[in-house]
């Protein structure tokens, strides 16, 4: 019963001392008030619940974290190599890449990991035809780019998100 009223406990709380926090006095109406906006948005919160996703490969979370960590030092690198030498040649472009993901959360960890990668950003995703745009700051090859991208980060999130 409590939880049908309240779904989401912390994040009501959380709500109504954000709301309260705002304000430039406290009284019961602002309190009550407060109160009514973290239920309807609590209750909102039911309807755009997550997909939940169950993870058994813990081993291939951590290698796919110990290449992302790599990764994203490797390109700091190499963009701050580029930004800061005077006259480096660089050519930015956007990218297609065909994707065989399904799961909601593995495209949204894809999306983090690429856009947390400097260099590189998620630009939009077709969920009808798999195609992935994506642009990229310093693009040599493109087939190299796809096959990094497939190989190193899709395979892995496939493994640990997909049955």
């Amino acid at each position: 019963m409590i939880r049908r009223l309240l779904p989401f406990p912390f994040l009501a709380a959380s709500l109504l001392i954000m709301w309260l926090l705002l304000m430039q006095s406290v009284s019961l109406g602002q309190v009550l008030l407060g109160a009514l906006v973290a239920l309807v948005a609590t209750w909102s919160m039911t309807r755009v619940r997550p997909v939940t996703s169950r993870i058994t490969k813990w081993g291939k979370v951590m290698r796919l974290l110990a290449i992302v960590v790599m990764d994203v030092t490797r390109s700091n690198l190499a963009v701050a190599r580029i930004v800061l030498s005077p006259g480096a040649r660089q050519h930015s472009s956007f990218l297609h890449i065909p994707l065989q993901l399904k799961s909601p959360n593995a495209l949204a960890c894809l999306a983090l990991i690429i856009t947390a990668t400097p260099g590189s950003a998620w630009v939009q995703f077709d969920r009808g035809s798999g195609m992935l745009l994506i642009h990229v700051f310093d693009l040599v090859d493109e087939d190299d780019w796809i096959r990094l991208l497939k190989s190193r980060y899709e395979a892995l999130l496939m493994e640990i998100f997909e049955p």
